[in-house]
């Protein structure tokens, strides 16, 4: 008879050190090799010789994991929480090691229930071991995000990154354990104060917004999805005033050009009517619009809670306005002239779009980004749309054209 292959059992611990799962007790009563914290390992029972890989660097306990299924020797493995929630499964299914996963309780659902709110729409993002602005950018976007921290990227820094944005945040510290303490506290009262690790931080909006009527992303569980109303909108999606508006076929290639997705930050520099901006933000990025005229500033608001997005609005006439916001990824241009445009490339976003009608502009500015270090190009675009005639006939109606130019750091 051939040797019986034993999947890998993960186990998932709860802060208290106790497996949740009921078929727990009888996975680790049958382990033969057990992997984990030191912290984990020794708040469970395990059978007498049993083997133990208390972690620390990963390849030594894949390894060990490996060659126990290749033997058929029954191993498991204990994680916090949920397992599969950026958790060590990834990583061992990556392996090629086969999975029984028997979670408990995750952090985040934890969190969640101790603020007693529902969670099926939130965003769930790590700030553990990676870059921190991704996990930043999305609380700054979304109107609920929970954010799995680590040290020097937790409740002090998202706090002191989310100034400036309406939020309030619960800090939930050592959950299920004698220590558990539950916070709820503002983005700058969280940078101030000091926190235990680990800790799982909820940033949620003082208003969750309606979804409205094309803003789709919001309404289901998917919120960096694309949004069912599509984008590229209709003029008439949006309020403005004598059509001062970025008309759709500039605006589709403009938000294609800007890249927008959830962990970036996009600013909208001389917003107007902001729709270039709130369809960055319908895409999932954290979104700055700056507009100096206050009727203006009326309407960007306007647009951004008809399309149910979160979209930060300062009101102030750039280059100025520019100098305290945090660094965008990208950065959509249109208004203001070339000190506007020099203050932008001196933040070196990673991508530039600009949009201008006046042909003497097109030259300096594309010089402009180029003297910066940006590879620019530029396209001019011209649409004529459909228009009735009497009789049941159409002609063509010339809109005006628009010089597009994008500028990309190599």
């Amino acid at each position: 008879m051939g040797r019986v292959t034993h999947p890998v059992t993960v186990v998932g611990v709860d802060a208290a050190g106790a497996p949740a799962y009921p078929a727990a007790v009888a996975a680790l009563a049958g382990a033969r090799l057990a992997v984990g914290a030191a912290r984990h390992l020794a708040a469970v029972a395990l059978p007498e010789g049993c083997a133990t890989v208390a972690l620390g660097p990963l390849a030594p306990a894949l390894d060990r994991l490996a060659a126990a299924v290749a033997d058929g020797v029954p191993a498991v493995v204990l994680a916090s929480g949920d397992p599969g929630l950026f958790g060590i499964v990834r990583r061992l299914r990556a392996d090629g090691l086969p999975v029984r996963v028997l979670p408990a309780v995750s952090s985040v659902a934890a969190a969640f229930a101790r603020a007693g709110l529902p969670w099926d729409g939130a965003a769930v993002v790590s700030a553990h071991g990676r870059d921190l602005r991704p996990a930043l950018n999305a609380a700054r976007a979304l109107p609920a995000v929970a954010v799995l921290t680590a040290p020097g990227a937790g409740a002090a820094e998202i706090g002191a990154g989310l100034v400036g944005w309406p939020r309030r945040l619960v800090v939930a510290e050592h959950l299920g354990s004698p220590a558990e303490r539950v916070t709820e506290t503002t983005p700058a009262e969280a940078a101030a104060a000091t926190w235990a690790d680990p800790h799982v931080l909820l940033s949620l909006a003082d208003r969750t917004p309606d979804p409205g009527p094309a803003g789709g992303a919001r309404a289901d569980n998917q919120p960096a999805a694309a949004p069912v109303g599509g984008w590229a909108l209709p003029e008439d999606a949006y309020a403005h005033r004598d059509s001062m508006i970025t008309k759709a076929e500039v605006r589709a290639l403009a938000v294609a050009r800007l890249r927008p997705r959830l962990g970036r930050l996009v600013w909208d520099v001389g917003a107007g009517s902001g729709s270039v901006g709130v369809e960055c933000a319908l895409l999932g990025a954290a979104v700055v619009a700056v507009e100096r005229d206050p009727d203006a500033v009326d309407l960007v608001r306007r647009n951004a809670a008809a399309h149910g997005v979160d979209v930060r609005v300062v009101a102030g006439a750039a280059p100025a306005a520019l100098g305290g916001l945090p660094d965008p990824d990208a950065v959509f241009v249109g208004g203001g002239g070339l000190d506007v445009l020099a203050a932008v490339a001196a933040r070196e976003p990673v991508r530039i779009v600009v949009t201008l009608a006046a042909l003497d502009r097109v030259a300096p500015a594309l010089a402009l980004l180029r003297e910066h270090g940006y590879r620019a190009e530029g396209v001019q675009l011209s649409a004529a749309r459909l228009a009735d005639l009497p009789g049941g006939s159409v002609r063509l109606a010339a809109t005006n054209p628009v010089v597009v130019l994008t500028g990309e750091l190599p």
